[in-house]
């Protein structure tokens, strides 16, 4: 059947056109978005990779060197298996960096530019053989067809066609970071036919020729040299070059990389694809020997490279399924590549050339050159396609590419398992790496008249130039590429940048970031740093676009929360302009400011555990269990905790904190004590700062009800100079309910008190009643006017002296709650002296003798009515465990900044077995009917609100007496005394 031209570029416009109506069905939402993102659409996806070559040179390859042609579908099957170790920590890594190309990732893990651009360069450079090569396979298999004797204009028509629909597949759009569904479901659909194709010209062969299996066999057995032959080329040793080499193109090949991972609508598919590709790719490597075979057998009129052509040409029909099989792999890979390479010239070569300004509409710039680079792409793959000429097969240009592609190796490598590899190691490998390519294959092609160079002949090359002996060129190259870059790495010192890059892109590691301090303080800080290279518009649409990604607020001050917005800007900018021009855009606009002791940041760092827990085994796991315990149990604690970082950053806030404050621990997390809500920010940045680690009773409103709460602080050391940076640990106890039962608690042990004091209140003020009666009656007698001024003045005397009585009771009773607790100078002296008072009016101690010898002109700073129920307990108890005549004595001297007080008694003592548990409630050694138990505890819960120790000492002296020494601070205004 004869073809036309015009016919068969009618078809490439047709099919070319059913793809791109296949995309925007796509996007406009017409088809169920659980198929777009079925597995099964990211594995015909990833069909891509076989192009042309796979359909026209794996034939002429197999014709040429045996069952190397496996190497081409074992090679990208292999790394499919490999997946979960080889393919996953690269798409984690251009998904949360969103980074689109080989080159992105060179850029980003190296921190340079360079990086960035030699990659690009070198990639663009090694790929135009294929590129040219699908071209090539297009333009020759329409002059195969039609008879066409200049394949030239046709090939010209094909590249603008591809140029159009390239720019309809991916440059649509504003903004290139989008994954493109249409262009995923798109090349899916052209694997299928392309598959569907090849099996097609394969049963063709089969049932058309040899009239099914059985007829193959009976041929094979007739020719068994079409046997040796396949098995014959695999002796020379070059399987293992192939394997390698088409084993890394599956990876880093543009096309590849932009559908494996910058296209990759469901990471979870990467797992269907390590056994849904290798059993693509088996299908049409059985189809192979079988289109070989049938052409073989019926002398199929076409170089062994378009055998795929020629059985159908042979056997009357059929060879249109072969011509859109090639056109199917070669439009596919081209589309795909250009946009590929296109991206990464924009990111690496253009971008950086041009300083972004705020005059111009980034996002129409960007569009419009993305689409201009990839028709100069295109024009530079048909210029290669003239310059090789015809004299070059399918099977040469594309190993061509693959061992161009060899080269990225020892990067990669470095990349993901190699933190010490630097952007020095990686400039001299590959610079080495691709010399080689070029002087041992690339110009012997393209300009054969060249001489072998004295670089040659130092390798022993220059006698193997060309592609007879691509396999020494590909070996030496690696080796020398990779020898240097490790060397060059270890030799010269590797960047501060390029170690957190290294820690963020190992595959054994978790990124671990720092809390650098940030000079933005609000997201509206962060539009007008980035307003001036992106405009006030730009800059505005990527913080907000950054803020949704994070489901942060605008009006958002934490340093955690902005740390992070700083980042997820870099990573969307790095989608859109490079990571390069990304990075070096933030670190000009919003620098990090590295200090001295920097904290690791901890909050990060937990995050990225979460994700990778179902990840860890062995011992990472039982030390993320053990984490995953102490944190429990420091979120459980019925004490509120808050953990601060060295820099003052609050990293953790428990749900006790939560309860007791009534903020949320998401609203904490990442901001400063002092940005807190009132009084809470006030109170704990004011304790943090302090000198104290301990306030035992601190008074706060909150909602207008009065608070107690006792406050601890823990600093934490740094235990080496490599570990976790110093901070706090804050210690919040509610105590209001404490408070009040201590003060109902008190208040009942006065009333007890009171009561025992009953019958020597009735007696004392027995007394003067009954002297103001006498003075009265004497006054109703005869006497002169002084004898009744007199008489006057001591039953008003006496009078007094009854208010006062009554008055010290009422006030001894009645004290001490918590809403009328008071700080102030108290008079030691005065104070006792009132107790002892209080005590003599209780007949049980009124023959006792009390000594007070403190001085009177020392003061303490706190409660004089809680002071005083102390005093009122321990000379009450000494009292009780004294005869009359033993003194009972109160001394105080001052030490430094406090007042030491001793109450000290000669009664029978303390018995052991009660000493280590005397200020415990409800622990007394009076009998029944004579003590509550209660007044130690009272005394100790006291003094230590006063920030005062106490203890007792007994016995003191031949097995009798006991003495209780109190410290408390000395009040601000009482000075010692000179000198």
């Amino acid at each position: 059947m004869a073809y036309s031209v015009s016919e068969l570029i009618l078809i490439a416009g047709g099919y070319l056109l059913f793809l791109f109506l296949v995309a925007w069905i796509t996007e406009k939402g017409r088809i169920p978005a659980r198929l777009v993102r079925h597995p099964a659409v990211f594995v015909f996806s990833l069909g891509v990779y076989a192009s042309a070559w796979a359909i026209y040179g794996s034939v002429g390859y197999a014709h040429d060197y045996g069952y190397n042609f496996l190497a081409y579908f074992l090679g990208i099957s292999g790394v499919f298996l490999l997946a979960p170790i080889l393919l996953a920590p690269i798409l984690r890594l251009t998904t949360t960096y969103q980074l689109g190309s080989l080159a992105d990732l060179f850029a980003f893990r190296y921190r340079s530019r360079l990086a960035g651009a030699l990659t690009t360069l070198m990639m663009v450079v090694g790929m135009l053989p294929l590129l040219s090569m699908q071209i090539k396979a297009v333009a020759e298999s329409i002059q195969i067809l039609t008879g066409e004797p200049d394949p030239a204009w046709v090939a010209l028509w094909f590249c603008l066609l591809i140029t159009l629909f390239a720019i309809l597949f991916g440059a649509r759009h504003a903004t290139a970071r989008e994954r493109h569904e249409g262009l995923v479901v798109a090349i899916a659909t052209e694997s299928l036919i392309k598959l569907v194709a090849f099996v097609a010209v394969a049963l063709i062969g089969l049932f058309g020729v040899f009239d099914g299996p059985g007829g193959l066999g009976q041929w094979l057995d007739a020719h068994p040299e079409m046997l040796a032959r396949l098995y014959g080329p695999l002796q020379n040793g070059s399987w293992h070059s192939l394997i390698m080499a088409f084993f890394v193109s599956a990876v880093v090949m543009p096309h590849m990389f932009h559908m494996a991972f910058t296209e990759n609508l469901n990471p979870r598919a990467l797992v269907s694809a390590s056994w849904g590709l290798p059993l693509l790719f088996l299908v049409m490597a059985l189809c192979v020997p079988v289109i070989l075979w049938a052409a073989l057998a019926s002398n199929a009129p076409t170089s062994p490279d378009y055998f795929t052509l020629g059985v159908g040409l042979a056997n009357g029909g059929g060879a249109v399924l072969g011509y859109l099989a090639g056109l199917a792999g070669a439009s596919g890979m081209l589309i795909v590549a250009t946009l590929a390479l296109s991206g990464m010239s924009l990111n690496h070569l253009v971008l950086p050339a041009s300083p972004l300004s705020s005059a111009q509409d980034l996002y129409r710039n960007l569009l419009w050159t993305r689409r201009v680079l990839i028709a100069a792409i295109l024009a530079l793959a048909y210029g290669f396609y003239r310059l090789a000429g015809p004299g070059h097969s399918a099977v040469e240009l594309g190993v061509l590419s693959f061992v161009a592609a060899l080269q990225f190796v020892p990067g990669l490598i470095g990349t993901l398992f190699w933190p010490s590899g630097n952007r020095n190691g990686l400039f001299a490998g590959i610079a080495v790496g691709f010399a080689v390519w070029l002087l041992a294959l690339l110009i012997p092609i393209t300009f054969p008249q060249w001489q072998a160079s004295a670089l040659l002949e130092w390798i022993g090359l220059h006698e193997r130039q060309g592609m007879a002996h691509w396999n020494q060129a590909a070996i030496a190259s690696l080796s020398l590429n990779g020898l240097i870059y490790a060397i060059v790495s270890i030799i010269t010192p590797t960047s501060r940048a390029e170690r957190t890059a290294a820690e963020a892109c190992a595959v054994d590691s978790l990124r671990r970031p720092y809390r650098w301090d940030l000079g933005a303080r609000s997201v509206d800080e962060f539009v007008a740093a980035l307003s001036g290279p992106l405009g006030p518009v730009t800059a505005g649409r990527e913080v907000d676009m950054a803020l949704r990604d994070l489901r942060l607020g605008r009006e958002e001050t934490r340093p955690y929360a902005l740390r992070r917005l700083r980042d997820q800007l870099e990573t969307n900018l790095s989608g859109l302009l490079g990571p390069s021009v990304a990075h070096q855009l933030m670190d000009d606009n919003l620098p990090y400011r590295p200090q001295e002791g920097e904290s690791e940041d901890i909050r990060f760092i937990e995050t990225r555990l979460e994700q990778y827990r179902d990840k860890l085994s062995g011992l990472a796991a039982e030390l993320d269990s053990l984490r995953r315990f102490h944190r429990q149990t420091l979120l459980e604690l019925p004490m509120g905790v808050i953990s601060l970082g060295a820099d003052g950053e609050i990293i953790g806030w428990n749900r006790a904190a939560e309860a007791l404050t009534g903020i949320d621990a998401e609203d904490t997390i990442g901001s400063r004590l002092g940005h807190l809500p009132t009084p809470w920010g006030e109170l704990l940045a004011e304790f943090s700062h302090g000198v104290t680690e301990h306030d035992p009773q601190r008074h706060v409103e909150v909602d207008g009800q009065p608070r107690w709460l006792s406050l601890h602080r823990s600093l934490i050391h740094s235990p080496g100079p490599t570990e976790q940076a110093g901070g706090q640990v804050l210690v919040i106890e509610d105590i209001t309910d404490l408070r009040q039962m201590e003060s109902h608690l008190a208040h009942n042990e006065r009333l007890a008190s009171i009561g025992r004091l009953a019958a020597g209140v009735a007696h004392e003020i027995g007394n003067p009643v009954t002297a103001i009666a006498c003075l009265a009656q004497n006054l109703d007698g005869h006497c002169d006017e002084d004898e009744q001024r007199q008489g006057a003045r001591q039953i008003v005397e006496q009078t007094r002296r009854i208010t006062r009585i009554v008055e010290s009771l009422v006030t001894f009773s009645h004290s001490g709650g918590v809403r009328d607790t008071i700080q102030g100078p108290v008079n030691l002296s005065a104070t006792v002296a009132e107790a002892i008072a209080l005590l003599l009016l209780d007949p049980d101690h009124r023959q006792q003798r009390f000594d007070n010898l403190c001085p009177a002109d020392q003061e303490v700073t706190g409660d004089p009515q809680r002071l005083l129920q102390v005093f009122v307990n321990l000379l009450g108890n000494a009292a009780d465990a004294s005869r009359d005549d033993l003194p009972i004595v109160v001394r105080s001297e001052r030490h430094d900044q406090r007042l030491r007080i001793t109450v000290e008694d000669q009664g029978h003592g303390v018995p052991a077995e009660l000493r280590d548990a005397l200020f415990e409630p409800f622990v007394t050694s009076k009998p029944p009917g004579r003590g509550t138990g209660l007044g130690l505890a009272l005394v100790y819960s006291i003094i230590e609100d006063h920030r005062g120790t106490v203890r007792v000492e007994s016995p003191i002296d031949d097995g009798r007496g006991t003495r209780f020494v109190i410290e408390l601070p000395a009040f601000a205004n009482d000075r010692p005394p000179a000198e």
